[in-house]
């Protein structure tokens, strides 16, 4: 099993900055690469970002490209995303997620391991 466990939302006024981060522990060594979903209220999960643990492979949902910085560093077990530039629109419950596939997973489903989210509001 792997337990992660977010941190880092908040409320920020658009145009500002997050860093979120995602703490990994228990079999690590199982999973292949790290993601990032968000959900907002009324709306299906959504793929923001993904990283292989040595930190390529790198996606974005296009709706965060040049905004949001995806990073991992292996020996800490630990999963960041930078989140600049915030929108209203950004607003949502950011989950991680850990993949025990080898691909470029980007859809919910291709995670096995999932955090309980963080809370990210953006005030217009």
């Amino acid at each position: 099993q792997v337990q992660l466990i977010e941190s880092g939302g908040g409320l920020v006024q658009a145009g500002g900055s997050l860093r979120l981060s995602c703490a990994a522990s228990g079999r690590t060594l199982s999973t292949y690469a790290m993601g990032w979903f968000r959900q907002a209220p009324g709306k299906e999960r959504e793929f923001v970002a993904r990283i292989d643990w040595g930190g390529s492979r790198i996606r974005y949902v296009d709706s965060v490209k040049g905004r949001f910085t995806i990073s991992s560093v292996y020996a800490k077990d630990t999963v960041y995303l930078q989140m600049n530039s915030l929108k209203f629109e950004d607003t949502a419950v950011y989950y991680c997620a850990a993949s025990v596939r080898p691909g470029i997973a980007t859809e919910s489903v291709e995670y096995r391991y999932w955090g309980k989210g963080t809370q990210v509001t953006v005030s217009s």
